[in-house]
């Protein structure tokens, strides 16, 4: 079929030939998928593979945001994040979160599930975001052997200044979980 035919087709799944795994090291990977397309062609795609994932806006009782500052290899700098991590084998989502805000922060609070949302296009990680609300300190972080953690407190209008930079990971958590609590409402 020639390459510049326009086709109308609606969108639905293509269909799957192969499959195979590139690299796999500390619980992420990369696979090799080719697909055929709705106009017969074969191509290739490299899709991050990686685990289910939670993320949290915690807050304390006066309002102030409870983050985690640290080194992020991807991007090679410090940023300044909400507390969050991987889903471990057997895990709910909400236990993940509740250990990962202990773990990384010390702290506790009242978790709501607020929505689940797809990472990006070609990754096939699923996000959970939740809100912790009353949140007060119970204990010193304990972080994982490779976690250096800060733990910052920071405003409601830090914090959404913080979003504004785009200098964060999760920031689309962030939003949904500030409208989730009422403070993007007019």
């Amino acid at each position: 079929m020639p390459r510049n035919k326009i086709i109308s087709i609606k969108p639905k799944p293509w269909k799957e030939i192969s499959r195979e795994t590139v690299l796999e090291k500390f619980g992420r990977g990369i696979e090799k998928v080719v697909f055929e397309l709705p106009d017969e062609r074969q191509e290739e795609y490299y899709i991050k593979k990686e685990h289910e994932s939670v993320a949290v806006l915690a807050i304390t009782k006066d309002n102030m945001v409870i983050l985690a500052k640290q080194f992020r290899s991807g991007p090679n700098k410090v940023l300044v994040e909400m507390p969050g991590g991987g889903c471990e084998r057997g895990e709910s989502p909400m236990e993940t979160m509740q250990r990962e805000l202990l773990e990384e922060t010390g702290y506790e609070g009242e978790m709501e599930f607020v929505t689940s949302l797809v990472d990006c296009g070609y990754s096939t990680r699923i996000k959970n975001c939740f809100v912790a609300t009353n949140c007060k300190k119970v204990s010193e972080p304990k972080n994982d052997e490779n976690e250096f953690i800060e733990v910052e407190l920071k405003t409601i209008d830090e914090f959404r200044e913080l979003l504004q930079s785009g200098q964060c990971t999760d920031i689309e958590i962030g939003y949904l979980a500030l409208d989730y609590l009422g403070f993007l409402k007019k």
